[in-house]
């Protein structure tokens, strides 16, 4: 993966933009992932144990809007 465009807040949420690579990729990184799913082939969601969203990867992210 290329080098992206990074953005991060005080609560230590993350987004990084993939541009060569189409690729968006928004962390939250307060748990430790427990699982991920796939919602369609451009879309992968990571959650901690108790079922928070820790990591959203969009795919084709500026080609879909």
């Amino acid at each position: 993966m290329s080098a992206g465009h990074a953005t991060q807040n005080q609560s230590g949420k993350s987004i990084v933009y993939y541009q060569q690579d189409d690729i968006l990729e928004i962390k939250f990184p307060d748990k430790a992932v427990a699982r991920e799913t796939s919602q369609g082939w451009n879309t992968t969601i990571s959650y901690a144990e108790d079922g928070a969203i820790m990591e959203i990867v969009l795919l084709e992210a500026k080609m879909r809007g």
